[in-house]
């Protein structure tokens, strides 16, 4: 039977991997994520730049130019590159609707390739 240490050892050690996994995801996040989401939001963001590497986005920007420029989130847009001031792939009114837009995006990509 576990101890009352082990088990807070194991919360934290598990607390813990899911704070190096939250910052694998946000590497190419140039804005603030906050709350109890933002492990969500990161890894809806790590799943999109998935797909769009392996899939090219829209007819106009290749799998091969996604992997040779990266691309990021910042507030407003989705860009190619590591900048806001890169070629845009999709502009948004906030970072909410942007969010919402990943994760449409992901479902759909996800349902469509089953």
């Amino acid at each position: 039977m576990s101890t009352l240490k082990e088990l807070k050892d194991n919360l934290i050690h598990i607390a813990d991997l899911h704070e190096k996994q939250f910052k694998i995801n946000k590497e190419n996040i140039n804005f603030v994520l906050r709350g109890d989401n933002k492990y969500y939001y990161a890894n809806q963001c790590r799943i999109f730049t998935k797909l769009v590497t392996k899939n090219g986005y829209g007819n106009y920007i290749s799998s091969e130019t996604i992997k040779e420029k990266g691309i990021s989130f910042n507030k407003y847009s989705i860009n190619l590159g590591y900048s806001q001031y890169c070629q845009d792939l999709k502009r948004f009114n906030s970072k909410e609707e942007m969010l919402g837009f990943v994760i449409g995006y992901n479902e759909a990509q996800l349902q469509y390739n089953k």
